[in-house]
C-alpha cells in the first residue's frame, strides 16, 4: 500500500510539472459582479478605461477578430495596445488596492503596455510553462476593476487547449 501511495504522488507530481496551464492568484478586494472573458483564438488586442488620476474602469479583449463584452465600465476614450501576428502576453503586472489601480501587459517581443496609476500595492503575473501565454482574464467589478486574475496556457495550433 505503502508503494501505491509514493507511486500515486510521482504521477500527480509529473502531471503538474508537465501542465500547460496555470492561473495567477486574484488581486483586488473582489467586490461586485464576476466576469470571465475567454475566447477560442489567440489574444490580439486589448482596450483599458481608466479614470484619469484613478484606477482602471473597464477591459476589453480581442481574440483573433473578435472583441469580448466590455468587463467594467467605458469612460471617455480607451488605451488600445493591439499585437504583432507573432505576438503573445507572457506578463500582467500593476498595482491594487480595493480597486485595480494600474495594469502593465507585457509581451513576449517586449513591448508593454500601460494603464491607470501607480498607486497601491504590487502584483506581478505570469506563467509557470514557459512556453504559456495569457489565454482569458476574470475578476469583479463595481464602480472599476476591484479584482484581476489572468490565466495562461500553451495555445495548440488546433486551438484545443
Amino acid at each position: 500500500m505503502h508503494y501505491l501511495t509514493i507511486f500515486a504522488l510521482l504521477v500527480a507530481y509529473a502531471w503538474a510539472e508537465d501542465s500547460h496551464y496555470s492561473f495567477s492568484p486574484s488581486v483586488g478586494s473582489g467586490s461586485g459582479t464576476s466576469f470571465s472573458i475567454t475566447g477560442e483564438e489567440r489574444i490580439t488586442a486589448i482596450r483599458v478605461w481608466e479614470l484619469y488620476g484613478n484606477h482602471i474602469y473597464g477591459i476589453q479583449v480581442r481574440h483573433g477578430s473578435v472583441w469580448s463584452q466590455i468587463a467594467g465600465y467605458t469612460y471617455n476614450n480607451p488605451i488600445e495596445f493591439e499585437l504583432f501576428e507573432d505576438e503573445r502576453i507572457i506578463q500582467v503586472s500593476g498595482k491594487h488596492a480595493h480597486y485595480i489601480q494600474s495594469l502593465i501587459f507585457v509581451t513576449n517581443k517586449g513591448r508593454s503596455m500601460f494603464a491607470g496609476q501607480p498607486s497601491g500595492n504590487s502584483f506581478n503575473m505570469y506563467p509557470t510553462h514557459q512556453d504559456a501565454e495569457l489565454r482569458f482574464i476574470s475578476g469583479r467589478y463595481h464602480g472599476g476593476l476591484s479584482s484581476f486574475q489572468a490565466h495562461w496556457a500553451v495555445l495548440n495550433e488546433s486551438n484545443d487547449w
